[in-house]
């Protein structure tokens, strides 16, 4: 038998129908999870086909995209989202009532968003095959899961069968080698990589992130890291799983117990690439030598550290209309844009240790005037325990907004925009035009590169507050 590489290892155990010239694999699905934004049409199409849910037990339901990050007690609260965001919300309660799925809904304590709730409840496992109607599905592969996004008629095909088609991909290595920098993130090493590969250079690939920097991370990091796989065109990321992911699994809700823990972790532990296993491409990154990372465009790909001049760009006519849409100078640093608003929170960066490093840098510290801030954390969950460890007041005092779990002002269709012309500092995923409200202006950062930049009301360097 060939030396195999993780993804491969996954997958073959997964296939239920061989991929054929003509027709794609029949893929087994492990965990289904779903929210109300593209959900609604493919229950639709049950009803209509008379169709029940085939396995109730591996789907997970729950709603984030369009939820306020206001309280909520009653219906009447869900105004502030929106005609459209709040009819979803209502359709989601209505659809899992009517198939008979547990809704992780308003009012439960592990209510919050998809890709943050997974991994704390355990649900999110090594070896699994997991989809989700939303592209940031490849966060759970920071567990050795192969997990990836689809669309509305998939979440349909996943729902009445369990099964998905899908054509295999190729294989892409990233080697992170050395050890990161002080100051240096997650964030800034994903953002990295994308800039090194570009937002197309992991397309038809799954990748997986290997070497010293990846193996050094605590879990939080690692979905942080495999969270934006996609924002580098790739299906998928992946990272082995090994002592770190287990301590972190041990114990949750849905994790197994007791003799089936320890079946299970056997099994886990051969969950990792064999030696001289061949993979389609690689790519090396040297860690020592990150820095805190911005975008400076209208495409994660567009990334610049903190220290260096925005690139010229040649005569490229897409880089100027980037640059002319987020009224940004090539050959000046990010270090000169004064900023509006900082968002602190996603599925990208809204777990405890994200907020608990905005909380020490803002600590005896204050919002610059003119600023606005929100912190929201990824669930209710992460709420609680910031709560409970006081940096929901450090927050507040600093003049932030502290707000109720959600997807908040990543997507801006949930009540949280960035106005129309006014730059965002922001530790979600996308800095499209337009992606945090119409004509807002996105630069992506770390947790501790929007607070910094909370504090100096413009783009700041973290490690000025080391």
């Amino acid at each position: 038998m060939s030396n195999k590489t993780l993804f491969e290892k996954v997958w073959s155990d997964h296939v239920v129908v061989e991929e054929t010239p003509d027709t794609p694999a029949v893929l087994y699905i492990d965990l289904h999870i779903i929210h109300e934004v593209t959900t609604p049409q493919a229950f639709t199409v049950l009803r209509e086909s008379g169709l029940s849910v085939r396995r109730p037990d591996l789907t997970l339901a729950t709603m984030d995209h369009s939820t306020p990050t206001t309280p909520v007690s009653s219906f009447r609260d869900l105004a502030v989202v929106g005609e459209s965001a709040a009819n979803q919300i209502r359709q989601m309660e209505t659809n899992c009532r009517d198939f008979g799925l547990d809704l992780i809904g308003f009012g439960n304590e592990f209510r919050g968003i998809v890709h943050v709730i997974g991994p704390e409840l355990g649900a999110t496992q090594p070896g699994k095959t997991i989809v989700c109607g939303d592209s940031h599905s490849s966060t759970h592969g920071a567990f050795g899961a192969l997990a990836f996004g689809i669309g509305t008629t998939e979440v349909g095909h996943v729902l009445a069968t369990q099964c998905l088609l899908q054509r295999k991909p190729k294989t892409l290595a990233v080697n992170i080698d050395g050890k990161m920098p002080a100051g240096v993130s997650a964030k800034d090493l994903i953002l990295a990589v994308i800039g090194k590969i570009g937002v197309d250079g992991g397309t038809g690939h799954v990748i997986e992130y290997r070497g010293d920097a990846i193996a050094s991370l605590d879990m939080e990091s690692r979905m942080t890291i495999c969270n934006m796989s996609i924002e580098g065109g790739a299906r998928a990321g992946m990272i082995a799983p090994d002592d770190t992911t287990f301590e972190y699994l041990s114990g949750r809700p849905r994790s197994p117990r007791g003799a089936d823990w320890d079946s299970a972790v056997t099994r886990w532990k051969r969950l990792r690439s064999d030696d001289g296993a061949r993979f389609d491409q690689s790519v090396t990154i040297a860690a020592d030598a990150l820095q805190p990372m911005v975008t400076f465009g209208t495409n994660p790909g567009m990334v610049v550290g903190i220290d260096d001049p925005v690139p010229q760009g040649g005569d490229d006519p897409s880089f100027r209309k980037a640059l002319d849409y987020m009224q940004i100078e090539s050959g000046k640093p990010m270090t000169e844009c004064p900023v509006d608003v900082v968002f602190v929170g996603s599925c990208t960066n809204g777990r405890l240790s994200d907020i608990e490093e905005v909380a020490r840098i803002l600590s005896g510290q204050k919002v610059a005037a003119g600023v606005r801030m929100l912190v929201v954390p990824g669930s209710q969950q992460v709420k609680n325990q910031a709560e409970a460890k006081g940096l929901d007041r450090i927050i507040v005092a600093a003049g932030a907004e502290w707000r109720e779990a959600g997807c908040s002002m990543c997507i801006g269709m949930n009540g949280d925009t960035v106005p129309q012309g006014k730059l965002s500092v922001s530790t979600s995923n996308r800095n499209f035009e337009g992606r945090q409200g119409t004509g807002a202006r996105t630069v992506l950062a770390s947790p501790a590169t929007a607070a910094a930049s909370a504090i100096r009301g413009r783009v700041a360097d973290p490690r000025t507050f080391a």
